[in-house]
């Protein structure tokens, strides 16, 4: 709960509130106290000071006078007359007298530093329990030699009231950290209104909502914020709507220019193709050119269809043509066509997956191209397996590698590791991730366990199809399962 700046705020402004009760609570009860208590102890010294100078003289009760002498005075009935609650006489010899029997073992209460004052001839005080009953023993010492007199009163009245006042004060710091709770709610909840209201548009903002806004009803700090937001939105919609403006004029020109190279291009590649005939009938010098004329078309050839496939996906707003495709055969008439040399290792639980026939065969095609491009001559490997819902096919050739800084941008457009190597369009990776996530899959890249990199892709699929199933289920995709539509990509 205390995840949330509301809850911290509330709690800070609970804590402060008990905080400055309990202090308020500690500090009123202290001085009450001291006040009860030095009121309490100024009447006791009062009286145990008229009761030593003015009622014990030597008059009354000689210097050498014993416990026997001073019963015999009547001077513990005066004292208790004058409303001295007890008294407990300790003389020169050793001898003492308590006025009650709840007395009789008030010296082994008394403290040693109760003692030592009264030995100074100096009056002192302390505050006692005896039978579970506060007492507030008085002491004083009759000059020059004693006796030793302890005046013993009843505190009961006064930290009885002082215990009422305690559970007052309690009550009374519970009510007041309540009330402050429940204002520290309301507070917190008018405070910050304007930061929830300014939370739930950056949420639809970031859903893709950019023409939210925050009303400015306030002028404080958060109405200036409320601005700066509404600021900041507006110009992140103008921006984003520029960037999408852009993106669309570039799309467009991009498919217009493929499209209008594609008539031009097509005469190219047939020229090219009756050069490519004819070559073995030009001079040395000529055949070398015609060579690179039909190689050179053939890259075009191959950069203007994958701008248009590029094309083609950047707006591409229907779902992929799913139909049953048996795995095997499939990628058997792929490798085929696109490397021959590569070897195929497939689960032999997988018979069939349901899926997009053509962007399956890019994926997998354009990676084999790759491979065939910047492997040349090392071995290639197709490896299939089944994890669950999710069908796995990993890519891995031996060749040269990637340093591991730039394996990921090799799914950029046109990125090309080395610029100055020939072959390939810069495109082929982009087009097959772009194919990856139409179908829901992921295309990733990592380093070989020894040489070259592993591309893998990963596809959610249905459950696959029996074997035994595929004749009924794929008549008239079998002559397209054997023989794919070939294209060059890398």
């Amino acid at each position: 709960m205390l995840g949330s700046f509301r809850a911290r705020l509330i709690a800070t402004v609970i804590a402060l509130i008990a905080v400055t009760a309990g202090l308020v609570a500690i500090t009123s009860y202290v001085l009450v106290r001291n006040s009860l208590r030095g009121q309490l102890v100024d009447d006791g010294v009062a009286r145990a000071e008229f009761n030593i100078t003015v009622l014990a003289t030597t008059e009354q009760l000689p210097a050498d006078a014993g416990r026997a002498e001073f019963d015999a005075s009547g001077l513990a009935d005066r004292f208790l007359l004058r409303g001295t609650g007890g008294v407990y006489v300790e003389f020169p010899d050793g001898d003492s007298f308590p006025s009650s029997l709840s007395l009789f073992g008030a010296g082994e209460l008394l403290s040693p530093e109760l003692r030592a004052i009264v030995a100074g001839s100096s009056y002192g005080y302390e505050f006692l329990s005896i039978d579970d009953r506060p007492n507030l023993v008085v002491a004083g010492r009759r000059p020059p030699a004693g006796p030793d007199f302890f005046f013993f009163d009843s505190a009961a009245d006064v930290e009885n009231a002082l215990d009422q006042l305690a559970r007052v004060l309690a009550i009374a710091g519970v009510g007041v950290v309540a009330l402050g709770a429940l204002g520290a709610g309301l507070i917190a909840r008018r405070v910050l209104r304007p930061v929830a209201v300014a939370g739930e548009a950056a949420g639809l903002m970031a859903a893709g909502d950019l023409s939210v806004r925050v009303p400015a009803e306030r002028h404080d700090e958060l109405g200036r914020l409320a601005v700066a937001f509404n600021q900041m939105a507006a110009s992140l919609e103008g921006q984003v709507d520029a960037l999408v403006q852009a993106h669309d004029r570039e799309r467009r020109f991009v498919a217009d220019v493929s499209h209008e190279l594609r008539t031009p291009l097509t005469a190219l590649v047939n020229e090219a193709a009756r050069l490519r005939d004819r070559l073995d009938q030009l001079p040395d010098t000529d055949r070398r050119v015609g060579e690179m004329l039909v190689a050179d078309v053939g890259r075009l050839s191959t950069l203007v269809e994958d701008l248009l496939e590029v094309s083609r996906l950047d707006s591409a707003t229907g779902e992929p043509d799913l139909s049953p495709v048996d795995l095997s055969r499939f990628l058997e008439a792929v490798i085929a066509d696109r490397h021959e040399s590569a070897t195929l290792h497939v689960d032999g639980a997988i018979g069939s997956i349901v899926t997009d026939r053509h962007s399956l065969e890019r994926i997998v095609g354009n990676l084999l191209d790759n491979a065939r491009t910047h492997a040349p001559g090392s071995p290639v490997t197709v490896t299939v397996a089944r994890d669950g819902n999710a069908l796995h096919i990993a890519v891995a050739d031996e060749g040269p590698g990637v340093p591991p800084a730039e394996l990921p941008r090799l799914f950029d457009r046109f990125y090309k590791t080395d610029a100055s190597r020939q072959g390939g369009s810069g495109l082929g990776l982009a087009i097959a991730r772009q194919h990856a996530g139409r179908l829901g899959g992921e295309l990733t890249v990592r380093p070989g366990s020894e040489a070259g990199v592993v591309f893998e892709l990963r596809l959610p699929v249905t459950e696959p199809l029996h074997p035994g199933d595929l004749s009924e289920k794929l008549p008239s995709h079998a002559e397209d399962e054997a023989h794919p539509h070939p294209r060059s990509s890398s």
